[in-house]
This record gives C-alpha cells, sequence and structure tokens, in this order.
C-alpha cells in the first residue's frame, strides 16, 4: 500500500494561502511559516503531519498527496477546514 509523509499550512483564506507560497518559494523557511501561520494544531511540528496510507485524510488531500512531486509546495488546495499549502516530503508507492 502507498505511503507518504506531508506538511502542511492551513489558513482561512485563499489569498493568505498564495502571500503564504510566494514567501516559501522566495526562501521562507515552510517550518517556521507553519509555527507562524497555520491554525492546524500540526503548526508546532512545523506542520508536519506524519506518515499515512490513502483514504486516512480528506480526498482533496489524498489527490494532491499521492501525485504531486516530492519537495515542491502545492496549493491553495481548498477543503471542509480551509485553505491549505502542502508539501509531500516523501512517498513510497
Amino acid at each position: 500500500m502507498p505511503k507518504a509523509s506531508a506538511r502542511h499550512i492551513l489558513v482561512a483564506s485563499e489569498d493568505k494561502c498564495n502571500e503564504l507560497k510566494k514567501a516559501i518559494e522566495g526562501g521562507a523557511d515552510f517550518a517556521k511559516v507553519a509555527k507562524e501561520n497555520s491554525t492546524c494544531p500540526s503548526s508546532r511540528q512545523g506542520g508536519d503531519l506524519g506518515t499515512f496510507g490513502p483514504g486516512q485524510m480528506v480526498k482533496e488531500f489524498d489527490t494532491v498527496v499521492f501525485s504531486a512531486p516530492v519537495n515542491v509546495v502545492q496549493g491553495p488546495v481548498k477543503t471542509q477546514f480551509g485553505y491549505h499549502l502542502l508539501e509531500v516530503t516523501s512517498r513510497q508507492d
């Protein structure tokens, strides 16, 4: 079964999500941005969600995490919780 590790940043608006993505693409540290901005409890770990398999996260996450390139920030991804930036840190298919 495929497994992936990922980290994310959760914010309330698409505009804020895009602003943070630009900052990360410009060299800001993902974990630091997560700690300072993410509303998810995972922000304490720099947005780290650990390792999981398909179906363990919401559908929108699964779609990105099991198809996006590793170590490339994806998003904004809209879910019922808000807007996310996602980064797949490893994946075994």
